[in-house]
């Protein structure tokens, strides 16, 4: 066709996009973007107007100067999503063969274009393709992204991400070297990046995913891996952060219908190395190691919470128990371990506060005494609103120090408070307004005015509606 058809024709695709996206694209809109691409093509003394003058014409004209159109027209039009197929008697390596029987059967098509797909793991076709997704990850071809975070709940459903992109075909010729199947080349790689884990808890993680990718094979020689690093490894804080992945593996592994009995003697050899060696790690620590081994027991007990193992919550509570006692732990892990043991029941709303009390008198440092604080309230300030006694100690507490002592700690608590919710500082905030007199006064009867005779009344009433 002439070379003015086929301008006229690429900026009439370019206005139907544009107004498929409700963007204003009218056909006078279209007549001026032909008469500027055609004359840029003249001023730089080319016969027709190529793809610069066409795209020039376009950003100037329809899309009024903005880029963001423009990446529109880049990836519908001139990119395009359009997908071509090989034919079958072509030669392909077996393991793209494979992958592609593979998409025949679960029935996920290989497309360019991004979609969602929603995995419910107790279906065995579900699950076949969570095992493929994951296979694939493993050989770093990325076809389906793993969503964390999604509005239904519950561990049997796995959200995807899919979108096929043309330079995987490449990716998947160069994995060919590691087998013949997914499921083969997975394992094999899968054995290789373990012989190159240095550490344990890189190991741990690995586990996960190749548990999750359905490989036996490759689980039995991971172990292996995993129990020689695990008896060479003398740092607690390795083996506290190896814990939590293998905790999600037998938490979870009964839903993919995993064997995980393997794994239930590694974990309890690491909680006992760990209780075993916690307290030794918590004493003379700067702060910065503090602050670092205060979120490996927080990750550690949670950890064994969710391992629900009567032994292990025992030996971890006994533990925090003994280090809670020692004065020459970190004042942050301190706090940190008594807020625990107050979570579970070990410790009362008047032994928190007793110790509280201990932990924020004229004997202890300032800086110290605001690290027992930061430990104890770091992530909820529920705790300080529901509970009087504890908020009337460290009111007290604030109350006496002296003016320069405050004004040096006031940084340390402000970044303490900080973290609290909005909702929550207002609430502490009202309370301070308030007084903890007037509120007590407010929602606490007075004893002196209790009649007996009242009582009697309503008594029977309320029996029969306990059912006494």
């Amino acid at each position: 066709p002439p070379s003015s058809q086929v301008t006229i024709r690429w900026l009439t695709q370019v206005a139907h996009l544009l107004r498929e996206q409700g963007i204003d694209a009218s056909s006078a809109h279209v007549i001026e973007a032909v008469r500027l691409a055609e004359s840029l093509a003249a001023l730089r003394n080319r016969p027709l107007p190529g793809l610069p003058e066409l795209n020039e014409a376009t950003q100037a004209v329809l899309c009024f100067g903005r880029d963001l159109p423009m990446r529109l027209i880049h990836d519908k039009l001139i990119v395009g999503d359009r997908l071509g197929k090989v034919p079958p008697e072509t030669p392909m390596v077996p393991l793209q063969q494979d992958l592609m029987r593979q998409q025949k059967r679960l029935r996920i098509a290989a497309e360019v274009t991004e979609k969602t797909l929603d995995l419910d793991l107790r279906n065995n076709h579900d699950l076949e393709r969570s095992h493929l997704l994951h296979r694939l990850n493993l050989l770093e071809i990325p076809w389906g992204q793993l969503q964390l975070s999604s509005n239904k709940k519950g561990t049997f459903h796995e959200f995807w991400h899919l979108q096929w992109h043309p330079e995987f075909a490449v990716s998947l010729i160069e994995a060919g070297i590691w087998g013949n199947t997914v499921k083969d080349a997975a394992a094999n790689i899968a054995c290789h990046k373990a012989d190159a884990a240095n550490d344990l808890p890189t190991l741990t993680t690995f586990l996960n995913q190749v548990i999750l990718s359905d490989l036996s094979d490759a689980v039995s020689y991971l172990m292996s891996r995993l129990e020689n690093a695990a008896a060479l490894v003398s740092d607690v804080t390795h083996l506290m952060a190896a814990l939590p992945p293998l905790a999600n593996v037998l938490r979870y592994g009964n839903v993919r219908l995993s064997d995980t009995k393997m794994i239930t003697h590694v974990v309890d050899k690491l909680v006992t190395r760990i209780c075993i060696s916690l307290p030794g790690a918590c004493i003379y620590v700067d702060d910065d190691a503090a602050a670092a081994m205060y979120d490996n027991v927080i990750r550690v007990n949670s950890a064994i919470a969710l391992l629900q193992n009567q032994e292990h919550i025992t030996s971890w509570q006994q533990v925090l128990s003994q280090i809670s006692d020692n004065e020459r732990l970190h004042k942050l892990i301190a706090g940190c371990c008594c807020r625990l043991l107050l979570d579970v029941g070990i410790f009362n709303a008047d032994e928190a506060a007793l110790r509280m009390k201990l932990a924020l008198s004229l004997a202890t440092e300032p800086p110290q005494a605001a690290a027992w604080v930061e430990g104890f309230l770091k992530g909820s300030g529920l705790l300080l609103l529901h509970d009087d006694i504890l908020w009337q100690v460290l009111d007290n507490w604030i109350t006496q120090l002296p003016g320069e002592l405050f004004t040096a700690l006031l940084p340390l608590l402000r970044r303490t408070f900080s973290n609290f919710p909005a909702p929550e500082r207002r609430q502490m905030g009202e309370k301070v307004k308030l007084g903890l007199n007037t509120k007590a006064t407010l929602n606490s009867p007075n004893i002196d005015d209790f009649d007996e005779n009242n009582a009697a009344v309503i008594l029977p009433t309320i029996a029969q509606l306990l059912g006494l």
